[in-house]
């Protein structure tokens, strides 16, 4: 891969295992359901089925999107949903932007063993830590931690797969960190230029997926029409019946030459909670491969 001269490139294999991490509170979502990783608080760190994830020095800690877009993400082998498009092309480099703690990039890793995973974070703690996190994991020979912006990235047209949980506070107050509020704030890495990004780094036939907040889903699908990212599947998420949705899920294949006109995309819906805050049987099918039982 090629990168330039300010970006580090972490080799998961080659960290060392044994580092002492602050305790963490769990998120917001998690205080209110027992569905939901098992924290161990003395570590700070969370245990999924395959794999733990230490968060002591990121500024965005584990959290639901994460977790959503890691496991809706379609991130195996699969024939394009593009009907100008008969290749059936195998989902193996794949890039993690802005990676925070390396979650969804774990995520990938345990559900497509093909796949090649470089992860990707402006701040070098929370690169240094993912690195850490995939030491720690089965599959540390195929993820590589890399501390940069991806704007420098020189990697154009190298990538099968993009995900992206992106920032989304566009006119939010500052957080109380600056490295919180990087992680937080569309000031870093607009919705414009993540869809130039991924346009420019990925293969045709490329797929980009991102979580982002429902009211932006419409403009960013529009950003993504004009650098060639076309919508192929929606997935609105809310809470609970009563809420109102809050999150999409978009998959977007990048095509270079369109030649059948509009392409048709699916949408769908998702509820994570019942009435009485139980995970619906939905959400627990979606996650079974990754939270622990309780």
């Amino acid at each position: 891969m090629i990168f330039s001269n300010k970006i580090i490139i972490f080799a998961a294999a080659n960290i060392a295992k044994k580092t002492q991490f602050g305790r963490q509170s769990t998120n917001k979502f998690q205080k209110k359901s027992n569905f939901a990783p098992e924290m161990t608080e003395k570590e700070g760190t969370f245990r999924f089925k395959q794999f733990r994830v230490r968060q002591s020095r990121c500024a965005m800690k584990v959290g639901t999107d994460g977790v959503l877009l890691g496991a809706l993400a379609i991130v195996e082998n699969q024939e394009s949903r593009v009907a100008s498009q008969e290749s059936n092309r195998p989902i193996v480099k794949c890039l993690d932007l802005g990676t925070g703690t390396g979650l969804i990039a774990l995520m990938i890793a345990q559900r497509n063993p093909e796949a090649l995973i470089t992860a990707i974070d402006i701040d070098a703690d929370a690169a240094g830590q993912a690195a850490e996190n995939f030491a720690l994991s089965p599959w540390a020979d195929r993820l590589t931690a890399v501390c940069g912006d991806v704007r420098e990235s020189g990697d154009d047209g190298k990538f099968d797969l993009i995900v992206c949980n992106p920032p989304f506070y566009e006119h939010s107050p500052a957080a109380s960190s600056a490295t919180r509020d990087t992680a937080r704030r569309t000031d870093t890495l607009t919705h414009e230029q993540l869809v130039e990004c991924a346009s420019r780094l990925l293969v045709n036939d490329g797929r980009l997926e991102v979580i982002i907040p429902y009211a932006t889903t419409d403009e960013f699908v529009h950003l993504g029409w004009l650098r060639g990212l076309h919508l192929v599947r929606r997935i609105d998420i809310r809470t609970k019946a009563a809420k109102p949705y809050k999150r999409s899920v978009l998959s977007l294949v990048k095509i270079e030459e369109l030649k059948n006109g509009r392409i048709e995309h699916t949408h769908s819906f998702l509820t994570l909670l019942n009435p009485d805050s139980t995970p619906t049987d939905e959400y627990r099918e979606l996650t079974r491969d990754f939270y622990l039982d309780k």
